[in-house]
């Protein structure tokens, strides 16, 4: 049995959830960010227990299948942005596509229409907190961080960074103080 789980989106989460689960005794083969699958169906008094202690940490089971969809794909987006040793070298539309399983000018149409913004506008909100983080680390260069979240230049860094937070990469890194936003906020 899959379970989405809304807002999985940190290391934190998931072994929250984990934990969790293993409260309730509940086995799993897959626990990534936004999913889980059980080896069993869950009860409706687990299901409830479980969901009444994910709302507490502000998580919460889902069931629609749009939304369901939407999370995959935030997921889907955290994770390469976040998570990975990489970014991948196809196109984000078609990488994507292909990680969610559906056709990407429906992704898009459904991603804008609820939550009203685009995926590429929520893909360079992800990319702009990344390079801040990497920036605190004080570890890379802005030309290393450029490339390493697969931007053209450092300038093409530079515009969308200034654009986002109203500071240029070199004044951010120079602060070194600014908050970085919690990716459940994003």
């Amino acid at each position: 049995m899959k379970l989405f789980i809304q807002n999985m989106v940190s290391l934190r989460c998931k072994m929250l959830v984990k934990q969790e689960l293993e409260k309730l005794h509940l086995h799993y083969t897959y626990l990534e960010l936004g999913e889980i699958h059980l080896t069993k169906d869950i009860s409706d008094a687990d299901k409830h227990t479980l969901q009444a202690a994910l709302h507490k940490a502000g998580l919460e089971i889902m069931d629609d299948k749009k939304s369901i969809i939407i999370e995959r794909i935030k997921n889907v987006i955290v994770e390469m942005i976040h998570y990975a040793d990489e970014m991948p070298k196809e196109k984000y539309s078609a990488y994507i596509s292909e990680k969610v399983g559906k056709d990407y000018h429906f992704l898009s149409e459904l991603f804008s229409r609820n939550k009203g913004i685009t995926i590429e506008h929520f893909i360079i909100l992800h990319k702009i907190e990344r390079a801040k983080e990497l920036m605190m680390y004080n570890e890379l260069t802005i030309s290393e961080i450029a490339y390493k979240l697969n931007y053209s230049s450092v300038a093409h860094l530079s515009h969308q960074f200034k654009k986002v937070t109203g500071l240029t990469p070199t004044f951010f890194k120079q602060m070194n103080r600014k908050k970085r936003k919690n990716l459940e906020d994003i």
